[in-house]
């Protein structure tokens, strides 16, 4: 049976199209022992085969859960279509979670196989495993480090692709009959959510939410088989969903792994992607490296740098979407891009780009305007795991950093008059919670709305613009509006600031928590002859704490000239002794903010903000880089910054 003759409503259908007509086109491509490996279309459809027959072999059945857990690699996606073509449901977990954090899932999930990626993964499996009852097999793609287990149950990847190859022989018309029985309106993937309030919830997402999101998107920038993505953000989140593999086997182009983490930059680099997404944290980091460089540079190279940026901000946004500049500021803008903007692209791996998106989370304004102002075509993504991560779409025509653009095509959005909260329709819109009927209405209404949490507002020309998560959203008991997460942003476009965390509902005034940046901050420090032993000795030194009153003084500033805002200026801060982190339960996996464990753990240093003192103690538990557990203890210092009085915004 060819192509033509399926209806190419599920991503086995897909990727069977795809090996059919474009079988030597490059799938995905992996970097192992620093080569790239690259496998086509025609690879991708025979090893899914192999390894969905591999998983019946050891009595996979239809609607059995199949677990990934491990980084960006082409045999972990494979996992997706192989399991979906026999009629599983495949289910990715973050590699980074520790062992509770995975135990929930698979056990709420009732995965009866786990794919891994190296023994690391297979050990924290196994510490669980008797808590996970319907776990049957584990296997690992990565044989390093995992001759001395015999398990009869542990089973490496290579294996099962050989059983798959002897049960394919013995019924070779089983795989193919399997892969056409599924439907659009079948459950494709469980992703669950990153948890920022309690426990993650399963989110079931079907063919026809993820199969029309891909083409919808595919079809709205143009993507087509000869570009290029950089895979490297979690597989369990929906994003990274929709870009690697919804949209990739849509448009037939390449999908490209990293050797491993700290060679993320590296390997950008050397793909020169023409599809690219970050979440804002990456491009802040970016930012943050970007001005480090530059203080080590010479005089010369720094006014040059500062020069040119200046005149990028002055133009570069105007030149990059066709809008009228002078002759002059053109000229210049040339000349910089000959001297500084194109080689800081080139070294960033962004000279090929030709789309990049951001999301995950909102992007402070002076950041997004930066790297667009360098030529990036930079523009804002929003969804949700609820949505396939498709709800708005910025038009290349008409990009803002304070909007998130309009309704994508096919969505539709509403803002409830009561609450303010942003309600959507799209074509990804999920199917249910799995498990928990309750929830689902709750968040989807019976005219087929779905609730995000998040609050915004509509422009008068239909554009989104968000304000902050619903119930974070607050005003001072003076009535000024507190939106924490919008001058969380702000704080973050300084490279020193790495996080933040603001504090102000019901209160008279708004203080922050600030973590600062450890490569930023140390080589300010090294340069300047200021000796210290750790991240906690730094955050307390007095001289860090004057260079971020300065940044928490700007953004005051900045917010003197909005009026909505001008009264939720920073009065006082401290900076944390040390980083939050996913790990403490800090953070979430996608690194969104958990504020309700934040103000119980640090309720002491809350507390001290809001008073006149100028030391707080602490004890935290905490999590140090080799995973072992312990307690912080710390006096902190608290600083008082300067407020403005509010002033009218330049015309």
């Amino acid at each position: 049976m060819t192509s033509k003759d399926l209806e190419l409503d599920t991503f086995p259908k897909l990727i069977r199209r795809n090996a059919q007509e474009r079988p030597n086109v490059p799938a995905y491509r992996e970097k192992e022992y620093g080569i790239w490996q690259t496998y086509s279309w025609k690879d991708v459809y025979d090893n899914s085969r192999a390894l969905g027959l591999g998983m019946v072999d050891l009595g996979l059945q239809r609607e059995d859960a199949v677990a990934i857990i491990g980084s960006n690699r082409p045999q972990l996606y494979w996992v997706f279509s192989a399991s979906q073509a026999v009629g599983a449901l495949p289910v990715p977990l973050y590699q980074d979670g520790v062992a509770e954090e995975i135990q929930y899932v698979l056990e709420h999930a009732e995965a009866k196989i786990v794919v891994v990626e190296n023994q690391e993964q297979v050990d924290k499996v196994l510490s669980i495993m008797d808590q996970c009852p319907s776990i049957q097999y584990v296997i690992y793609k990565e044989e390093r480090g995992m001759r001395h287990y015999d398990q009869p149950f542990v089973k490496s990847y290579a294996e099962v692709l050989e059983l798959g190859h002897v049960y394919d022989q013995k019924h070779p018309d089983f795989y193919g009959a399997e892969e056409i029985k599924a439907k659009g309106s079948d459950i494709a993937t469980l992703m669950y959510t990153s948890g920022t309030t309690g426990r993650p919830k399963g989110v079931m997402l079907s063919f026809d939410n993820m199969v029309q999101a891909g083409k919808l998107s595919v079809e709205f920038e143009s993507l087509n088989e000869k570009d290029k993505v950089l895979s490297y953000l979690p597989m369990a989140w929906v994003g990274d969903h929709l870009f690697s593999y919804s949209q990739a086997t849509q448009a037939g182009f390449s999908v490209n792994c990293p050797e491993n983490a700290e060679t993320v930059l590296t390997d950008l680099r050397e793909i020169g992607p023409t599809y690219y997404f970050a979440p804002p944290a990456i491009f802040e980091t970016m930012l943050t490296q970007m001005m480090i460089r530059i203080e080590d540079a010479s005089a010369i190279k720094q006014k040059m740098f500062h020069y040119f940026i200046g005149v990028a901000k002055k133009c570069g946004v105007e030149i990059l979407e066709g809008k009228p500049v002078s002759l002059v500021d053109r000229l210049l803008y040339k000349f910089g891009d000959l001297l500084v903007f194109g080689p800081l692209k080139n070294t960033l791996g962004f000279s090929q780009i030709r789309v990049a998106y951001t999301a995950g989370a909102p992007m402070g304004p002076e950041v997004f305007k930066f790297y667009r102002s360098l030529g990036l075509n930079l523009k804002q993504l929003y969804g949700q795991t609820e949505s396939c991560a498709y709800v708005c779409i910025q038009n290349d025509k008409d990009v803002r950093p304070d909007t998130v653009g309009p309704p994508a095509p096919g969505c539709e959005i509403k803002i409830d008059e009561a609450s303010g909260e942003v309600l959507f329709k799209s074509p990804g819109a999920f199917v249910g919670y799995y498990k928990n009927d309750e929830a689902t209405s709750e968040a989807r209404n019976s005219e087929g709305w779905v609730h995000t949490g998040d609050a915004g507002i509509m422009t008068d020309d239909g554009q989104l613009k968000i304000i902050d998560r619903a119930k974070d959203v607050g005003k001072l008991k003076n009535g000024t509006l507190f939106a924490p997460q919008y001058i969380e942003n702000k704080l973050k476009f300084f490279p020193f600031i790495s996080e933040a965390v603001c504090h102000g509902a019901d209160k008279e005034a708004v203080a922050a928590f600030i973590n600062i940046d450890l490569e930023a901050v140390g080589n300010w420090a090294e340069r300047r002859g200021i000796s210290y032993t750790s991240y906690q000795d730094l955050a307390g030194r007095d001289e860090v704490y004057a260079q971020i009153k300065e940044c928490v003084e700007q953004v005051n500033r900045d917010l003197g000239i909005d009026s909505e805002l001008a009264g939720a200026q920073i009065s006082r801060f401290l900076i944390l002794p040390k980083a939050l982190d996913a790990d403490d339960g800090e953070l979430t996996r996608t690194r969104k903010v958990r504020r309700r464990i934040i103000a119980e753990r640090y309720e002491p240093l809350i507390t001290a903000l809001f008073s006149d003192a100028s030391v707080a103690d602490i004890e935290s538990d905490m999590t140090f880089e080799d995973g072992r557990k312990g307690m912080l203890k710390a006096s902190v210092k608290v600083a008082n910054s300067e407020t403005y009085p509010a002033m009218r915004a330049a015309s």
